[in-house]
């Protein structure tokens, strides 16, 4: 016998008794009641429904029962205490118009008036439980669950419920198995062993106390690996499953608990006397104490009087948890009121008063009240009362019971997003403090981004890291960000960074290198200028033109220079100046090179008889030559400026990780006319030189200009595809480089052998000897 339903069935004679002692509801009116067991069992509660609705009486059914009564023997129903008991007498009951208020149907099928017009209840609906379940599992971050549920009205509604709140917050359920007590054992352990081979650590059980009774016994005989149980109202709060330490740490919802004043008392006040009166407290007394008051028990012992019912501890006695039985309270006070506002004018009542289910119905509607023990009573249109739950969990104490504590609260009437609170900690699995993990993928961290598996529920899934030059900044990312274009993504993949700027600065190691060769070059040729000026009257100087080589020694002093230009950030005057500097210092060079070749050339010819050759290349003409070439590259620049000038550029296509800051030429044209032109001059010079090489004279400086003509035009033959593929700061490096190649090459090829012979053969540097009178060793 369940101790449980016995006081829920006296809670409500407890509740009709305390109304008929009022004088403020229903004074001078008594209510009646009927209390029947359905057992649990669907043609019964049909049977009883029937009964009620027409006055049948239960023990004599004839065949001339259903005439006695024109209209419902009573005009409501408190009942039934399942869902699937409780829809067929809905069913039934709503073509009579009789109202039905059940303490414990929780289908929320029910809530449906075009189907069950005359039901209402007390206890929340599960459309409200299975939200507060869904988002019980995802304040955990629980997003890979099993799921088992009582094959019924009650289960089956229930989960399906649970399990649309759960997939619009993300969680997935790895199965989903029903069973119900009466299906065959091998159904049970079909299921049992689904849990068992399970990777889900969190199981939400939608099961009916009966059907969850017959699971965790299978589950006992082999115990599943540790498991994070959340439960519904119907088992989460009875203390018939303490005993299975497989559940410690178990949490769900319950309804809120009560203190009902008197109704220990009233529940305890029994005598044999008045036991005798009702067979299901006789059943009752004669199980608690192991005796029969009749004596008719075989092998019982005869009840003597000394039973106290005070010293019992049972589900009867124990008003600890009074969760369901304030469900019968406010349901039985629900229709004592809707009678009183059907008969009732403020404290008058007329005892002779006729009325019909069918105003009690409309009058259940309207009813909003507050119990003597502080709880509002009231329907919505659905014949639903506000949904208000206690989060419970079971702990385990310093004694190693189970206890179940109060730790959050679900009210439906808050704000959309407020409705779940968790007011203390939890005691998980074991007795354990930490909150378990029931994932079927890992989080994906930052850099990557989720992609399912195929075949799998969304909630499994593989982290595939970020393409190249795109971040993903959250966890759980689905899909990638790129980066903006001038900025790149970290080593984590997790932010974008500004991209690192790069160009040939001052503190590069390379710039370092070039700048010392720079200044050395200029240093060099000053020292060159320093000894032929110094020397400035000897023959070899006088000989090989000396206002052409100072002006030479001037612009490779440039030359070296403006290599310097190059080296720093680029900037809109940096660019322009870098390479028209370069233009107009080089085409000065090769210039006075060209006007030596010519002078020596002439030079020759003058020697001819009759010849006057040197007439028409004098100094000025030499100068005037000299001022020519360089003033076509200086007007070459200044087209180039003004047309599309150099520019410094950002480039984000070289490297994709950095940027490239860079002198963008602007006119491509303009860039090679400056550089074709001094193409064109070295070339002339090579060839004039190239065709002087082998005219008589000791020291003949063609054959030193063709071969500095011969490494200038090869370093700037080479530079051109070596300048095309360098990366990033390399080729202004090359660029560089080429400068002071060429520049090194025409200092060294033109001035070494002249100043050898200063500084180290001064008996060569005689007119006699340079006029080939004398002989010489070849240098």
């Amino acid at each position: 016998m369940d101790f449980r339903e016995l006081r829920v069935a006296r809670a409500m004679e407890f509740t009709v008794h305390e109304i008929n002692n009022r004088t403020d509801l229903l004074p001078g009116i008594t209510l009646g009641y009927q209390i029947h067991d359905s057992c649990a069992s669907v043609p019964m509660a049909i049977k009883l429904a029937f009964q009620l609705a027409n006055g049948v009486d239960p023990v004599f059914n004839d065949t001339d029962s259903c005439s006695k009564s024109a209209s419902a023997a009573v005009p409501a129903i408190i009942g039934e205490s399942g869902s699937t008991p409780s829809i067929s007498m809905a069913r039934l009951l709503g073509l009579f118009g009789i109202p039905q208020v059940s303490h414990y149907a929780t289908c929320a099928c029910l809530s449906d008036k075009r189907e069950y017009p005359t039901f209402f209840r007390t206890i929340p609906s599960d459309h409200h439980q299975a939200a507060a379940l869904a988002k019980l599992v995802k304040h955990f971050g629980w997003t890979w669950i099993g799921a088992v549920r009582s094959d019924s009205d009650y289960g089956n509604n229930g989960m399906a419920a649970f399990l649309k709140a759960a997939q619009e917050e993300g969680i997935c359920v790895e199965y989903s198995e029903s069973y119900y007590r009466t299906q065959p054992r091998s159904k049970l352990e079909r299921v049992a062993n689904v849990i068992r081979r399970s990777t889900a650590r969190v199981i939400v059980a939608f099961v009916a106390s009966g059907d969850m009774r017959f699971l965790l016994d299978e589950l006992v005989r082999q115990p599943p690996p540790p498991l994070q149980w959340i439960g519904t109202e119907t088992w989460i709060t009875h203390p018939g499953f303490i005993k299975y330490n497989m559940c410690a740490g178990a949490i769900g919802f319950g309804i809120p608990r009560s203190v009902i004043p008197g109704l220990r008392e009233f529940l305890l006040d029994l005598s044999p006397e008045q036991v005798l009166k009702t067979p299901l407290l006789t059943e009752f007394w004669e199980s608690s104490f192991s005796c029969s008051l009749k004596g008719s028990s075989e092998g019982a012992r005869e009840c003597d009087g000394s039973e106290d019912i005070r010293a019992l501890q049972n589900a009867y006695t124990d008003t600890s948890q009074l969760r369901l039985t304030n469900m019968v309270y406010k349901a039985t006070y629900a229709i004592a009121h809707a009678i009183h506002g059907v008969i009732c004018k403020d404290t008058q009542c007329d005892k002779s008063a006729k009325f019909t289910p069918l105003q009690i119905l409309n009058q259940l509607k309207k009813v909003n009240f507050t119990t003597k023990n502080a709880f509002e009573v009231s329907f919505d249109p659905s014949g639903d009362p506000v949904a208000i739950y206690e989060l419970i969990n079971w702990q385990v104490k310093k004694d190693g019971l189970i206890d179940f504590i109060t730790v959050g609260r679900y009210d439906s009437a808050k704000p959309r997003g407020q409705e779940f609170s968790m007011s203390r900690a939890i005691i998980w699995l074991g007795g354990q403090s930490e909150v378990p993990v029931s994932v079927c993928s890992e989080s994906c961290p930052p850099g990557t981004r989720k992609s399912v598996q195929k075949g799998k529920p969304v909630c499994c899934y593989d982290c595939i890291p970020c393409a190249e030059g795109e971040i993903s900044n959250k966890t759980d990312s689905l899909n990638w960000a790129q980066c903006p274009p001038e900025f790149w993504p970290n080593a984590q993949q997790n932010r974008c960074l500004p991209k690192p700027v790069e160009f040939l600065s001052w503190d590069d190691t390379l710039s370092i290198i070039l700048t010392a060769f720079s200044i050395t070059g200029a240093f060099i040729a000053v020292c060159v200028a320093a000894v032929f000026y110094k020397h400035r009257t000897s023959p070899i100087v006088r000989a090989n033109n000396s206002e052409l080589s100072f002006l030479l020694l001037f612009s490779l002093t440039l030359c070296f220079l403006c290599s310097l230009t190059f080296i720093g950030q680029p900037s809109e005057w940096s660019c322009m100046l870098r390479h028209t500097a370069f233009g107009i210092t080089f085409v000065l060079c090769i210039s006075c090179v060209l006007g030596k070749t010519i002078v020596v050339l002439m030079a020759f010819r003058a020697t001819l008889p009759g010849s006057n050759a040197m007439k028409w290349f004098g100094p000025p003409q030499q100068r005037l030559s000299v001022l020519a070439f360089t003033l076509i590259q200086v007007l070459i620049c200044v087209l180039w400026l003004t047309i599309s000038p150099p520019f410094p550029f950002k480039n984000l296509k070289h490297y994709k990780e950095r940027i490239i800051l860079e002198c963008e030429l602007g006119s491509a044209i303009g860039f090679w006319a400056v550089l074709g032109y001094i193409g064109f001059l070295a070339l002339l010079c090579f060839i004039l030189a190239f065709l002087a090489r082998k005219l008589p004279d000791n020291f003949n400086e063609a054959k030193f200009i063709t071969f500095s003509m011969l490494i200038f035009c090869a370093v700037w033959v080479t530079f051109i595809p070596a300048y095309v593929s360098s990366p990033g700061k390399f080729t202004v490096a090359v660029e560089i480089f080429a400068i002071l190649a060429s520049s090194f090459g025409l200092t060294i090829s033109i001035f070494a052998p002249k100043c050898f012979i200063i500084m180290f053969r001064p008996e060569q540097n005689t007119k006699k000897h340079l006029m080939g009178k004398e002989p010489t060793k070849s240098i």
